[in-house]
C-alpha cells in the first residue's frame, strides 16, 4: 500500500485540562506552538477548539481568528478545521466561527449520547451549519459517532447540502456512544466503499483506543487523527509530552504499513480542497 495517510492533530478539544496534562495548550500562542509542533511531526490538518482564560470553553470568534492567523503564519499550507462541537456553545453560535472561512470545519449530523449528556444535534442546526459551510466554501469533517450518521452524511451530500468532497471520520472509544470494536469498525470501512465509493475517511479512537483505532485505519488504507483532545497519555504510567509526540506515533505506524505520510499538498489533494495563496 502506498496511498499517503492524512495525519490530523486535534490539539486542545473542550474536555482536558492542564490539571489532565501540563502539555495540553489552552492559550492561543500554546496553541500555535503545539501545532507548529505537530506540523514538523507530520501533521497536515490541525483540529481546533478554543478556550477562555479559564480553561472553560467557547467559540468565540476572536480566539478563532488569532489562531487562524498565527496557523497560517507558522505553518503555512496546513489544513485549518475548526471546530463546531456542542461542548463549545449552543445553537448558532456553534458556528459563528464560520465566516473566517477556515478550510474544513467538523459536523455532527446526529445526535448521540455522551459520557454525562446527550449531545444534541437537532437536524435544524445541522442543516443551518451545513448551509453555512456551503455558503463560506468550507468542507466539513462529519464526525460520526453511530452508524446512522454516516449514512446521513451521505445522504445529505448525494444531495447537495455538504460542500465539497465528503469525508466522515468514525469517531470510536466515547463513553455511551460506539466502542472502538473492530468488527463495527470494518463495517463502517465498508459502508464507505459501498455506499459512496471513492469518498476518503478517517477514524479517531479515544483514550487509549487511540493508538489502537490509529492502526486500524492506517492499515485499511484511511486516514486518522492523533491528539491531546482524544488522548493525554502515552500509555497508563506516562503522560503525552506532546501534541507531536501523538502524531509521530501515528507516522510511526504508516511506516510499519509502508504508507508515506501526506504532505500537506497531497492532504489538499485528496480533500478537494483550494491551495493557499503563499
Amino acid at each position: 500500500m502506498s496511498d499517503p495517510c492524512i495525519l490530523c492533530v486535534a490539539i486542545t478539544g473542550s474536555v482536558p485540562t492542564k490539571a489532565n496534562n501540563p502539555a495540553l495548550p489552552i492559550t492561543v500562542s500554546e496553541q500555535i506552538e503545539s501545532t507548529h509542533e505537530a506540523f514538523e511531526a507530520g501533521a497536515s490538518i490541525m483540529h481546533a477548539h478554543v478556550r477562555n482564560d479559564d480553561e472553560t470553553p467557547t467559540s468565540d470568534p476572536e480566539k478563532f481568528a488569532l489562531l487562524k492567523e498565527g496557523i497560517e503564519k507558522h505553518c503555512p499550507g496546513m489544513i485549518i478545521q475548526f471546530s463546531t462541537g456542542g461542548r463549545s456553545g449552543a445553537g448558532k453560535a456553534r458556528g459563528g466561527m464560520l465566516p473566517l472561512r477556515p478550510d474544513m470545519a467538523s459536523l455532527s449530523v446526529g445526535s448521540n449520547n455522551f459520557p454525562t449528556r446527550v449531545y444534541e444535534n437537532p437536524p435544524d442546526l445541522v442543516e443551518w451549519l451545513a448551509s453555512e459551510m456551503r455558503a463560506y466554501e468550507i468542507t466539513p469533517e462529519v464526525e460520526a459517532f453511530d452508524l446512522s450518521h454516516i449514512l446521513q452524511a451521505i445522504r445529505m451530500h448525494g444531495e447537495g447540502k455538504l460542500f465539497g468532497t465528503l469525508y466522515v471520520q468514525f469517531v470510536m472509544g466515547v463513553k455511551n456512544a460506539m466502542p472502538a470494536d473492530k468488527q463495527v469498525f470494518d463495517f463502517y470501512v465498508e459502508t464507505m466503499r459501498s455506499r459512496a465509493p471513492g469518498s476518503p475517511w478517517c477514524a479517531a479512537g479515544i483514550g487509549a483506543n487511540q493508538l489502537v483505532v490509529n492502526e486500524w485505519a492506517i492499515a485499511a488504507g484511511g486516514h486518522t487523527r492523533a491528539g491531546l483532545e482524544d488522548n493525554v497519555r502515552l500509555d497508563r504510567d506516562t503522560l503525552a509530552p506532546s501534541n507531536a509526540a501523538l502524531i509521530t506515533r501515528a507516522a510511526a505506524l504508516c511506516e510499519k504499513y509502508e504508507r508515506p505520510v501526506a504532505t500537506w499538498r497531497e492532504a489538499r489533494e485528496i480533500l478537494g480542497l483550494r491551495m493557499p495563496h503563499m
